[in-house]
């Protein structure tokens, strides 16, 4: 039983305490008590106590304000119930097959088998296979575990580049589980929000949506209904364009991207009037993807008059003149008049006109050459790099393939030397123009003369797994490497990239190179161990990715 260590005359005040609180608010007593407290009992004694002697009054203090702490908690009044969530929508899709069940949490919580070696460097990397094993349980139409929400959401949340395809797995109860946990709020922006989005042909609930709905949620509605019907999207946007901020309008105009034709052109007419110049500059880019649109027109009347043929040389030669001002007309249509530090006024307008012209003006303007012709001949006044660089730029813009392989030239040509540009960056920019296959057969006979050193950009844009000859011609890369003695760090990009990249039947093609090789004397020491570790963690990933592409493909029980 404990001691009350309270005196006499302090209980005694206590009590009659009490019984005055009875008769007061018990937040004013508190309130008496915390000011004392502050501005402590020497300057300040509680009326309350004011009958105990001065040194009494801080234990005395303390004393009441444990009473009455005791008070207030036992007199508080539960609150009303706080209504139960809505329960959780159905997701029709079909489970996941048990052992692709155990790969998902073993992918997500990154654990890897052991390595015969006991050297973390030759096991997969299970953070890098996510995204692809998430790519192929969408592909199946399979729905996450429920139990696994949890862990799913947190790995979107941690990495943007698992969100579209996380989300997509999570389905409908993944967004209902986000709503109840402000760290997943990201769930419910942009394209997560897709998934609870109505019927694009629903009319009245699209309605309701874009006038009362989040911008995230109006952006993907915009989005969902102008992949189903272009002319719709379109009208939903006209409907509100006046009103709308000028950020906003930025982004809703970037959804035009999809399903752009014709159609659009009168809209992004107007546009070119908006009084955000980014708006401005958006609607002049979408204008010229379309060669028969009249921004595009204006725009080869002035790039034909900057560039032509001089037929009197020896050989005949592109001539250019730049423009020699920036008009208010051409500032509509999307030029920028100042140009970036260390840049020249006028190539830097040309460079724009060029770029935003269609390319089917140019073969009547040199004589009827096709593209190839025309980037073979020669530039006078050094013009050529502005001028095939502006070009490389409407290739791209206008997706225009046979521009883009004429600027490309043959892969075994030096990039310094060929057509086009020696920038690998915008190289891999033209290349996706490229069907698939052409793709990836450019790129393996550009790794077959130069080598991977400079091919780490163009594998980014070639199609996954890896066509033949593309794989075959990385491997054989990778092994010169191996035989010249360098260090596989040197290719730790290329072989991160071959690792998700190259097709998993090239693991038996590989199973060679994974022996440890006799090192020589003229190749940097110990390079050989690092390289049979390196292949062998390439052959275990690519098993890895055949047993989850297995896993994947077995029925449903």
């Amino acid at each position: 039983m404990e001691t009350d260590t309270t005196t006499p005359t302090t209980a005694a005040l206590l009590r009659e305490d009490g019984a005055r609180t009875a008769e007061t608010t018990e937040d004013g007593v508190w309130e008496e008590l915390a000011t004392s407290a502050l501005l402590g009992t020497d300057r300040r004694a509680p009326a309350r106590l004011a009958g105990l002697p001065r040194g009494d009054l801080p234990g005395a203090l303390l004393d009441a304000a444990a009473l009455h702490t005791v008070r207030r908690r036992a007199g508080l009044r539960p609150g009303p119930a706080a209504p139960p969530p809505e329960p959780a929508p159905e997701d029709h899709r079909g489970p996941l097959p048990g052992a692709a069940r155990r790969r998902l949490d073993q992918l997500l919580a990154g654990r890897a088998a052991p390595s015969p070696t006991g050297r973390r460097g030759a096991a997969p990397d299970l953070a890098e296979l996510l995204p692809q094993w998430l790519a192929l349980a969408n592909e199946r139409g399979y729905r996450a575990p429920a139990a696994t929400l949890p862990a799913l959401l947190d790995a979107a949340r941690a990495r943007t580049d698992l969100r579209p395809q996380a989300l997509q797995l999570a389905g409908p109860r993944g967004l209902w589980l986000a709503r109840l946990n402000p760290e997943w709020r990201f769930a419910l922006r942009g394209a997560g929000a897709g998934s609870s989005l109505p019927d694009p042909g629903d009319q009245e609930g699209v309605r309701a949506l874009w006038d009362e709905g989040l911008f995230a949620e109006r952006v993907a509605l915009l989005g969902a209904v102008r992949t189903h019907d272009p002319a719709a999207g379109l009208a939903l946007l006209a409907s509100t364009w006046s009103a709308e901020r000028a950020e906003d309008r930025l982004m809703f105009l970037d959804s035009l991207r999809t399903g752009l034709s014709g159609a659009d052109e009168e809209f992004l007419e107007e546009a070119l009037g908006d009084r955000s110049r980014n708006v401005r500059a958006t609607a002049a880019e979408l204008l010229s993807a379309l060669p028969a649109s009249a921004l595009a027109g204006r725009m080869a009347g002035r790039a034909v008059t900057c560039v032509g043929l001089d037929r009197t040389a020896e050989v005949p030669t592109i001539t250019v003149e730049a423009p020699h001002e920036c008009d208010s007309a051409m500032q509509r249509d999307g030029l920028a008049a100042t140009p970036p530090a260390g840049r020249g006024e006028r190539s830097w307008w040309l460079g724009q006109l060029v770029e935003a012209a269609p390319l089917s003006c140019w073969p009547p303007r040199f004589g009827g050459r096709g593209p190839e012709e025309i980037v073979a001949l020669p530039v006078a006044d050094d013009w050529q790099t502005e001028l095939h660089a502006a070009w490389c730029r409407a290739a791209v813009r206008q997706r225009d393939a046979a521009w883009s392989r004429a600027l490309l030239g043959s892969p075994a040509t030096p990039p310094a030397t060929g057509p086009g540009t020696s920038s690998l960056a915008e190289r891999a920019q033209l290349l996706s123009t490229l069907p698939p296959a052409e793709r990836a057969r450019w790129v393996g006979s550009f790794i077959a003369a130069h080598g991977l050193s400079e091919a780490f950009q163009l594998l980014g844009v070639c199609e996954v797994p890896w066509a033949e000859p593309l794989g075959a011609a990385v491997v054989d890369a990778l092994d010169i490497a191996r035989e010249a003695g360098s260090y596989p760090w040197s290719f730790s990009g290329v072989m991160g990239l071959a690792e998700r990249c190259l097709a998993p039947e090239a693991a038996q093609q590989l199973e060679s190179l994974t022996a440890r090789p006799e090192e020589a004397e003229d190749i940097s020491p110990g390079a050989g161990g690092y390289w049979s570790e390196a292949f062998q963690r390439l052959v275990s990933t690519l098993r890895l990715r055949e047993a989850m592409r297995a896993e994947l493909t077995e029925p449903a029980p």
